[in-house]
């Protein structure tokens, strides 16, 4: 005799089968409050531009050919090691300089200028710990043995709202009407091999130094822009020059352009943006 469906035991449960508890919810995942995400985001800014990389922007004409004035470059901050300047308002946090490491000749740095400590500068590094460093006639001497200095195209760069010619006699005017700076232009050679350009206007009284030698732990450093530019040529004092830098003083390398304008672009009038952009300065490295 053939089994109904009532008959069938799987098709209904047992009387006293235990009826299952409910589960207990999930805990929502509390977010966090807009305070709370701001201070972490702060945070993470702050420790990225203390050991990684940092903006910078170029206020002056100092380094000339290589930077100018309206540039926008990342430092890395982990190329010299880190002191309480790698820090946002130099906070005393880190005694001497951790992970050290010396520059080379040649490179481009940021540091507190002194005598102050307090402003960045940026210059490229010419002398090292025992190097004997002069100038004679407007040619760099390093250790008695003038580095080699010849002369290359004029620099030309376009007058703008962030460039004026430093006199009158650097002045043109090209083909198609456009105002420039034609300045005298020269390339460097380092011992080594490192090679650089640098302008020389003319003789000035800082083409001509008596013999400074380099102590332990400090650097020389020169502007590109060598007729235009407070260095280690001019004893450390406020607004006149920087004398012999301690290498605690560093703050990064320079290392990428990320950015770069001629001062004409116009906050409300964004297409002034793109055309005030210097675009062939742009993701340069050093």
């Amino acid at each position: 005799m053939t089994a109904t469906m009532n008959d069938t035991p799987d098709a209904q449960s047992a009387p006293d089968a235990p009826v299952p508890s409910p589960q207990p919810a999930a805990k929502e995942k509390k977010e966090d409050s807009f305070p709370v995400f701001l201070i972490k985001l702060v945070l993470v800014v702050a420790l990225f531009r203390s050991f990684v990389f940092a903006p910078f922007n170029i206020p002056s004409e100092s380094m000339l050919p290589r930077l100018e004035n309206g540039d926008y470059l990342l430092a890395s901050k982990w190329s010299y090691g880190y002191s309480k300047y790698s820090l946002p308002f130099s906070l005393p946090l880190i005694p001497g300089r951790i992970l050290a490491s010396q520059p080379e000749r040649g490179d481009v740095v940021i540091f507190k200028a002194p005598p102050g400590n307090d402003i960045d500068y940026i210059k490229r590094v010419i002398g090292l710990p025992g190097d004997t460093v002069q100038m004679i006639g407007g040619v760099l001497h390093l250790n008695g043995k003038p580095v080699p200095k010849e002369r290359t195209a004029d620099f030309v760069i376009p007058v703008s709202p962030n460039t004026d010619c430093i006199a009158a006699e650097f002045e043109a005017i090209e083909k198609d009407g456009t105002p420039t700076c034609h300045y005298p232009q020269y390339t460097e050679t380092l011992p080594g091999g490192r090679q650089y350009n640098v302008l020389d206007l003319g003789y000035r009284p800082q083409d001509d130094t008596a013999p400074m030698v380099v102590p332990e732990g400090h650097m020389f450093l020169m502007g590109d822009n060598r007729d235009n530019s407070m260095d280690s040529r001019f004893p450390a004092m406020e607004g006149q020059g920087i004398g012999l830098v301690p290498q605690e003083n560093l703050v990064g390398r320079a290392s990428i352009m990320m950015w770069s304008t001629d001062g004409s672009a116009n906050w409300l009038l964004p297409w002034t943006w793109f055309s005030a952009a210097r675009w062939n300065r742009i993701g340069g490295t050093f």
